[in-house]
């Protein structure tokens, strides 16, 4: 009876510690990319302590068997932080993984299909984030963004007028003739930047003397991208980058990308930047005296200047022309989101400029949509576009052969003259100028207008996947069409 009961007790035990073997839990999930949505694949997943461990398939999903709950899973992936996940239920986890910046190698977005590690580029690269592109005070334009922001890039402006455009030149890039501004393109997009000229050389004779160059007050269509909607900038340096882009590279290649939604909850962003422009240090008033003024002018120049002290009346032209505040307002409105298979980004800008000087100012307005769509696992589509309306009212200004453009005529202008116009509107001329600049400032109308589309699209088609290799056959277009008016009025009462 003794041994009957031993053996059954054996029995017992055996049984149970099977059952307690066989009780182990399945933890199932799956590893995306936090900052795109999209799936991560070939994971490693641990548990930590053991050498019990998966990896997650081409699509993310992973599963690994467990003794006991609670436990601690590790996962980890090149070029991702590691992460360390404590389990206290057999739930399916969607694990979202951060981009490591310690342990990722920084890739570069060739003219070709692919990207290249940095350190095996051929060209020499610089990088632009959108927290550094904006920063604390958005910029009204892109060049204007990229100011004192990349070592050996001069950035100079074509003009001080709202809207004038700036000019972007790369270290290395000269010439007396040729163009030595940098090829831009945006999401795969080539995009114009070309200075055209407004029609103004006819009265100024800027490029008088069979000059062929634009000395015009041109200002150059890079300044219709909008600063707000960029996600990353890199500028690529060097000759060789015309190997990769071709003979309009020759000077440097500028790429922007714009920004992408993120799959997740809508979000709604929106700012309104308020500020004001003004002249810090005028020149002011010469110290004039009689006799300096004798001297300079004539005996009659000298009798005017006494009695324009006299009475009270010298007038700071400069501080006339140059002193006004001009109020700038940017408005911005944007919201991205989506699912895994669908992502979008849209958003629309408002510039509001006013000038230093009286009668200018740079109105513009831009509108984004951008969109992402994963129709099926081995489809990815992508549609890139803007529309940008501006106006510019830009004056009379910059390079000038005849003395009538304001800031030519405005050395020459003394403080006694009186140039203002009387009680009928009617200006006086100018003796000491080719033009009277009061009156080329309230009468010369100079209104540049702009409509841009800029759309490209992508389409990347995975022909072939295995564990070590794979094959991407990647389609992309692009449209850039922007139209231009200029007007400029130059009434004929003016003193010309």
């Amino acid at each position: 009876m003794r041994q009957i009961y031993l053996v059954s007790l054996r029995l017992i035990l055996f049984l149970l510690t099977s059952t307690i073997m066989c009780a182990q839990e399945v933890l199932e999930g799956k590893t995306i990319n936090e900052a795109t949505g999209e799936v991560v694949p070939f994971v490693n997943v641990i548990e930590k302590g053991t050498t019990n461990g998966t990896t997650s398939d081409f699509d993310g999903n992973y599963s690994l068997s467990v003794e006991s709950l609670p436990t601690t899973l590790v996962f980890s992936y090149l070029g991702f932080e590691t992460q360390e996940i404590r389990v206290t239920s057999n739930s399916p986890m969607t694990i979202q993984f951060v981009e490591s910046s310690a342990t990722l190698d920084e890739v570069v977005v060739t003219g070709l299909a692919t990207s290249v590690k940095r350190a095996n580029a051929a060209n020499a690269v610089s990088s632009l984030s959108a927290s550094e592109i904006s920063g604390r005070t958005p910029p009204p334009t892109l060049d204007g963004a990229l100011y004192g922001k990349f070592a050996g890039a001069t950035v100079s402006a074509n003009s001080g007028a709202p809207g004038g455009g700036l000019s972007v030149k790369l270290r290395g890039a000269t010439s007396i003739q040729g163009n030595t501004q940098p090829l831009y393109i945006i999401d795969g997009v080539y995009i114009d930047n070309s200075s055209i000229a407004a029609g103004l050389n006819v009265v100024s004779a800027a490029a008088a003397g069979g000059s062929a160059s634009n000395q015009n007050n041109p200002s150059n269509r890079i300044a219709d991208i909008n600063p707000e909607d960029i996600a990353n900038i890199e500028i690529l340096k060097g000759a060789s980058a015309a190997a990769i882009y071709g003979s309009r590279a020759a000077a440097g290649v500028v790429i922007i990308t714009t920004k992408k939604g993120k799959a997740g909850e809508t979000i709604f962003n929106f700012s309104q930047a308020t500020g004001w422009t003004e002249v810090n240090n005028l020149l002011g008033l010469r110290d004039y005296n009689e006799q300096r003024v004798r001297d300079s002018f004539g005996d009659e120049a000298a009798a005017s200047f006494l009695e324009a002290q006299q009475e009270g009346r010298l007038v700071d032209y400069e501080k006339e022309i140059f002193g006004e505040k001009g109020l700038i307002s940017i408005t911005n409105f944007s919201m991205s989101g989506g699912s895994e298979k669908t992502r979008f980004y849209t958003g629309i800008t408002h510039n509001d400029e006013e000038g230093i000087v009286k009668g200018t100012g740079y109105k513009k307005t831009s509108l984004r949509l951008n969109l992402d769509h994963k129709p099926t696992d081995f489809i990815k589509l992508g549609l890139s576009s803007s529309y940008a309306h501006s106006s510019a009212n830009r004056g009379f200004f910059n390079n000038d052969n005849s003395g009538t453009t304001i800031g030519v005529t405005l050395t020459g202008t003394t403080p006694w003259l009186e140039l203002f116009p009387n009680e009928d509107g009617v200006y006086p001329d100018n003796p000491a100028g080719a033009s009277n600049p009061l009156q080329t400032r309230d009468q010369v109308r100079n209104n540049e207008t702009v409509n841009r589309f800029i759309v490209g699209g992508t389409a990347n088609v995975d022909l072939y996947t295995a564990e070590s290799s794979n094959l991407e056959l990647i389609l992309r277009g692009g449209l850039d069409f922007y139209g231009l008016k200029t007007r400029a009025i130059f009434p004929k009462s003016l003193q010309l």
